[in-house]
């Protein structure tokens, strides 16, 4: 019976011990790492804006459509063509 009871209560502390390091790495609102400094959040920020300010100078990036299927579609037949 001891070793039942032992065997159950390393099962318990072991199971808390997860469950608090898996809840103890991440901020409730923002889900980011509560530790980083302001500096490193203003770094991120500056990194951000750079990539969306290059990501809107390339050419035809808004323009662009991309149809991953248009291979694999057949073509619509004929009466289907002018009804749209």
């Amino acid at each position: 019976m001891l070793r039942i009871t032992i065997n159950a209560t390393l099962i318990i502390i072991l199971t808390m011990g997860t469950a608090f390091a898996q809840n103890d790495l991440r901020d409730i609102q923002g889900g980011q790492n509560s530790w980083r400094t302001e500096q490193e959040k203003k770094n991120d920020r500056a990194i951000d804006g750079a990539y969306q300010s290059t990501i809107k100078r390339l050419p035809d990036a808004e323009k662009k459509k991309i149809d991953p299927w248009a291979d694999v579609r057949s073509t619509p037949p004929e009466a289907a063509k002018g009804k749209e």
